[in-house]
């Protein structure tokens, strides 16, 4: 008798292929959609992107002004996923976000009333959700979507509710140097796969923004991806291959921005981060360079991982995963000098 329980082979070679083409289709024609509507910032847009297809979650830091929040409204308009908005304020509460166990009256045909408890599920229980100016509620309410992006749940009352697959949260931040900003706390920064700073268009971009803002027609974008496409597509990135050498280097990344301390011996430091940096940055981070490499690799027609991959997620998923020292400071560093060193020196090759 043939034997049941032996695994089914993969796909073949030419369905890889073939979905790996279907994954840049989409994510081109996504792309193009929301051209339709921004101007420019077109590593901010691939960076979104990035994150979406490998089911992460993206910050948009910028001044004001510059289509942070346009950016958001047109891929939700770009896709078919279910969108929710929450505006962050000083006066809101975790319950304004995750929603909150309320009593209910019901009456029955007799007249008898009974009462029972029901969550309310609040604005984050969508697909898409804009936390927007997300540093200027208290870090107690910034809090509340630790659970939510991490774990895709929500506990309320004892119980807990999931939330919608695909989840996907874009926040919007101003300076922290702005007024009436509460800086994000360090757990919450880590569960943003990646940081995304937002810049002020050049004139030939200020040129046409005005034209198609002040105009009798304005763009919007068209849906090109639903749901189940996005969930196959998330499938194929976790399904490229990343060599052990390549994950090592990801590996030694994230452990060059670890000085000596109590938590690393400082072996893969870099001289700029054993002098600027207090704390380095986390496993996530690992985590975060290897899936935004891998939806880069499916973008150059590869279906496995390299080390120019690694080099080029580095900066977003590092700059905001890194607490600096009074040295730093004092001295004016940036996290984005620390990465961007830190990608120069790093040796390709593990040493000996």
């Amino acid at each position: 008798m043939p034997d049941d329980t032996q695994p089914t082979s993969g796909p073949s070679p030419e369905q890889i292929a073939e979905r790996a083409e279907r994954f840049r289709t989409d994510f081109t024609a996504l792309r193009s959609q929301i051209g339709e509507v921004i101007v420019g910032q077109d590593t901010v847009v691939e960076g979104v992107l990035t994150a979406l297809f490998a089911d992460g979650h993206a910050l948009l830091e910028g001044v004001p002004g510059i289509g942070k929040t346009l950016l958001v409204r047109t891929l939700s308009d770009a896709t078919s996923l279910d969108f929710g908005r929450v505006q962050f304020t000083p006066d809101l509460m975790p319950a304004d976000i995750t929603g909150t166990t309320v009593v209910r009256e019901e009456h029955d045909p007799s007249g008898n009333t009974s009462r029972a408890f029901v969550f309310e599920p609040g604005p984050v229980f969508c697909q898409i959700l804009l936390a927007d100016e997300i540093n200027r509620a208290t870090p107690k309410t910034q809090s509340a979507l630790l659970e939510a992006m991490a774990e895709r749940r929500v506990t309320a009352g004892g119980s807990t509710h999931p939330l919608p697959d695909p989840f996907f949260v874009l926040a919007t931040q101003n300076p922290i140097e702005q007024e009436g900003t509460y800086p994000l706390p360090e757990a919450q920064l880590d569960r943003f796969m990646l940081k995304l700073i937002v810049r002020m268009p050049r004139r030939e971009e200020l040129t046409e923004i005005l034209g198609r803002t002040t105009g009798r027609v304005n763009k919007d974008a068209s849906a090109v991806l639903d749901a189940e496409q996005l969930r196959a597509h998330r499938e194929l990135v976790r399904g490229v291959a990343s060599a052990p050498e390549i994950t090592d280097y990801a590996v030694r990344a994230v452990l060059a921005t670890h000085p000596a301390g109590v938590e690393s011996d400082g072996r893969f430091a870099t001289p700029m981060a054993s002098r600027y940096v207090r704390l380095g940055a986390s496993p996530r981070a690992a985590q975060s360079i290897v899936l935004a490499g891998k939806v880069r690799a499916l973008l150059d027609g590869r279906t496995a991982l390299s080390v120019d991959d690694i080099r080029w997620a580095a900066l977003p998923a590092l700059r905001h995963r890194l607490v600096l020292n009074f040295d730093a400071q004092a001295d004016g560093i940036e996290p984005d000098a620390i990465v961007e060193n830190l990608i120069e020196t790093l040796p390709r090759e593990a040493p000996a």
